[in-house]
């Protein structure tokens, strides 16, 4: 399933990846606010998952820049694109990026560290196939203190219903599908590791925001 999974998104993304955050920068909205809430403690680790073309751990080193950058996407073509991106940001000798699979990486053998003190997920959910084995995986990686935060497609429920219509149908193309049950599987994990959740809809249901946080 890994394998086939990244072929399909080098597939998407062999092109895209050139021009992809130009044109996503009008819609994937929260995600320069996520990463302004960030925070880690002074010299974190703060590892991507989904990492795409880089842009955002770019923005992580600038405001965060006593972090250590970290980042894992499936897809080899778009790891090129952003490995290219911290180069030219200068922040590739604190940036380490890999290819896995969101549902069952290794960080000790990716990375060589076992824990993260924040993990972030930039509409990757909505991409991953088994995206709530993802999210549950990555909880394991989560620091005594540390936080996942998650922004994504939300359901558009208070949106005109064409709109949703034709806008899921659209998303369709690029085989992303928004995460009806987010909340719900983010409340489970709650339950299930004692951490913190948290969930809330953003601009009348275009995107939502989640996280966990350790105590």
């Amino acid at each position: 399933m890994s394998d086939a999974h990244g072929k399909l998104m080098d597939g998407i993304y062999r092109y895209q990846r050139h021009f992809y955050d130009f044109t996503r920068k009008y819609f994937l909205l929260g995600r320069d606010e996520m990463i302004a809430g960030l925070a880690p403690p002074p010299g974190g680790a703060v590892l991507e998952i989904g990492c795409g073309t880089g842009r955002n751990l770019v923005l992580a080193g600038r405001a965060w820049p006593e972090a250590q950058l970290f980042g894992v996407d499936i897809s080899a073509a778009m790891l090129d694109t952003a490995r290219a991106a911290m180069a030219k940001a200068g922040l590739d000798g604190r940036a380490v990026l890999a290819e896995g699979d969101a549902r069952d990486f290794d960080p000790a053998a990716l990375f060589g560290r076992e824990t993260f003190d924040r993990i972030f997920i930039s509409y990757a959910l909505s991409m991953i196939p088994d995206w709530a084995t993802a999210l549950a995986h990555a909880a394991r990686y989560l620091a005594p203190g540390g936080r996942i935060e998650i922004v994504d497609f939300g359901q558009q429920d208070r949106l005109p219903t064409l709109w949703k219509r034709a806008f899921f149908g659209w998303l369709a193309h690029f085989h992303v599908v928004p995460r009806a049950d987010l909340a719900r599987v983010i409340a489970g994990l709650a339950r299930e590791t004692g951490m913190a959740g948290h969930c809330r809809s953003m601009a009348r249901g275009y995107a939502i925001r989640g996280g966990l946080a350790r105590g």
